[in-house]
């Protein structure tokens, strides 16, 4: 069954009955924070085209980047903007280098399909995700035209990166395969060029070394010109088959665990992770796998007959107790949330200095909300169902 079935499924069989968030299903993911121009009016969002477009002017000079190596050099290239932002120089591991003539030493970390070429550049592990480096080049590339969206908190300090959207699967170390469930995240070098890093998610701590298993099977971007559309998500998207299969090593420098095994109602707060570049608090909540019904599966039935139950199961997917986090330092300052999910909820470091951490996790997302609006000092702090202060 295709990803672009089970897709159609989902909303027309089973919606509105599952809410699309309680939902898991492999398919293609396009990230929101990647659509800033549904976040903003009109007007904002044609200022925002302007000031990118402003911006464009001073580097894209395809005979001034042709004298720049940037494979091998990309952690160096994007890591002030980006939202795992920071120094990877000592961190990570050079797979490809680029000469001044953009001969590559090696070819093994490569693939080309349907006009697109995907080089993987470097790599870094601290034991819970991999942050890879990647150049994507495209000979009909149009990537001047693809949108920034701001990689911090509340976009005071200005950064912003540029998207580039990606599907199919990852694996690592012999762990079965999972989805890939987030986007490569960079900088625009020309119409052709795309450099930017990818971040993955183990589901449990990962000792020692091993090989990534990369299978894409499709890669796409946004175009600033279709702001008048109703999508504009992944508008230039392309269909092919990129694998590559990459070496990397877990690097414990500056990675600790603080083990904390509180339990609080249905919430679990089992440790809390500090490395260079992430934040990851893990936590546990009562969860029950979703019950074909008779209604459903006659549902899904009517739009697959061929579907066995396991994958109706897949579609149905598990549904868990609500547990939503939120990070602060010492100074009350919110660590930027970039993805949390049942088990997991991961908080980018962005250079914050770390002496401290204040935690608290809701059961309600009305009041996580408004603390994360109101910071530290919000009256939702007294409903948290678990505050938690972890001294560093």
């Amino acid at each position: 069954m295709t990803d672009e079935k089970l897709d159609q499924i989902l909303k027309q069989a089973l919606a509105p009955e599952i809410e699309d968030r309680e939902i898991k299903v492999r398919r293609k993911v396009r990230k929101g924070k990647m659509r800033i121009w549904n976040k903003m009016g009109k007007a904002a969002a044609a200022a925002a085209v302007i000031i990118i477009g402003i911006g464009t002017l001073g580097y894209f000079n395809p005979v001034l980047a042709a004298k720049i190596p940037l494979i091998g050099r990309i952690f160096e290239k994007i890591g002030d903007d980006v939202t795992y932002s920071g120094d990877y120089t000592d961190k990570g591991n050079v797979l490809t280098n680029e000469d001044l003539a953009g001969t590559l030493d090696t070819q093994e970390y490569s693939a080309s399909n349907q006009g697109i070429t995907l080089t993987a550049s470097e790599v870094y592990c601290d034991g819970y995700s991999i942050f890879l480096t990647v150049n994507i080049k495209e000979e009909a590339g149009e990537f001047t035209h693809i949108p920034k969206h701001y990689t911090d908190m509340y976009g005071e300090s200005g950064k912003m990166a540029a998207g580039f959207y990606i599907g199919g699967t990852w694996s690592a170390g012999g762990i079965s395969s999972e989805q890939l469930m987030n986007t490569f995240e960079g900088e625009v070098i020309d119409d052709q060029t795309f450099v930017g890093m990818l971040k993955m998610n183990f589901a449990e701590k990962f000792e020692g070394s091993g090989e990534l298993s990369l299978n894409i099977t499709g890669l796409g971007y946004d175009d600033e010109r279709m702001l008048d559309a109703e999508e504009i998500s992944a508008s230039h998207w392309v269909d092919g088959s990129w694998n590559i299969r990459i070496p990397f090593e877990v690097n414990k420098a500056d990675v600790r665990t603080v083990e904390v095994g509180e339990t609080q109602g249905d919430i679990t707060l089992h440790d809390v992770v500090v490395s260079p570049y992430q934040v990851v608090v893990h936590t546990s909540t009562p969860g029950r796998q979703r019950e074909l019904t008779d209604d459903r599966r006659e549902k899904l039935l009517s739009k697959d007959p061929d579907m066995t139950d396991a994958e109706m199961f897949e579609i149905l997917g598990w549904s868990y107790e609500p547990c939503q986090t939120i990070v602060f330092n010492q100074d009350g300052e919110a660590l930027y949330s970039d993805m949390e999910m049942p088990g997991f909820a991961g908080f980018a470091v962005q250079g914050k200095e770390l002496s401290a951490l204040h935690i608290f996790i809701f059961d309600n997302l009305e009041d996580w909300d408004k603390m994360r609006e109101e910071g530290m000092s919000s009256s939702a702090a007294d409903r948290a169902v678990i505050a938690k202060e972890i001294n560093l």
